[in-house]
């Protein structure tokens, strides 16, 4: 599985920290400040703004992109996987890790 990332992607009247159009996924990367309960309801309003556009959305933390990114990468392919109907588990490899790429475009492959 090859998923493509654009960085800073604009979509209608949001920037996506990560988009992938193939699978019309936003994968957002939250802060600390984001616990706050003011921009708890923001996210969520966004959340069900992009959702009314058939994009779906997931957040991890910044502690858990930095002290655990194979966990996220493996969330993300998990949850691409369930949404399209597939069972989780290894990559068809049988090596189990994922590999990224970054240029213009962040690449897993799963």
């Amino acid at each position: 599985m090859g998923l493509k990332f654009r960085r800073q992607h604009p979509l209608h009247f949001y920037i996506a920290d990560f988009y992938c159009h193939e699978q019309r996924l936003v994968v957002e990367i939250d802060g600390e400040m984001h616990e706050q309960e003011q921009l708890k309801e923001h996210d969520e309003n966004s959340t069900a703004e992009l959702e009314k556009y058939g994009i779906r959305v997931i957040r991890f933390t910044n502690k858990q992109v930095i002290n655990s990114i194979e966990e996220v990468i493996q969330g993300i392919i998990q949850h691409v996987q369930n949404e399209n109907g597939h069972k989780s588990g290894p990559s068809p490899q049988g090596e189990g890790e994922s590999e990224i790429e970054l240029e213009d475009e962040l690449e897993i492959k799963g």
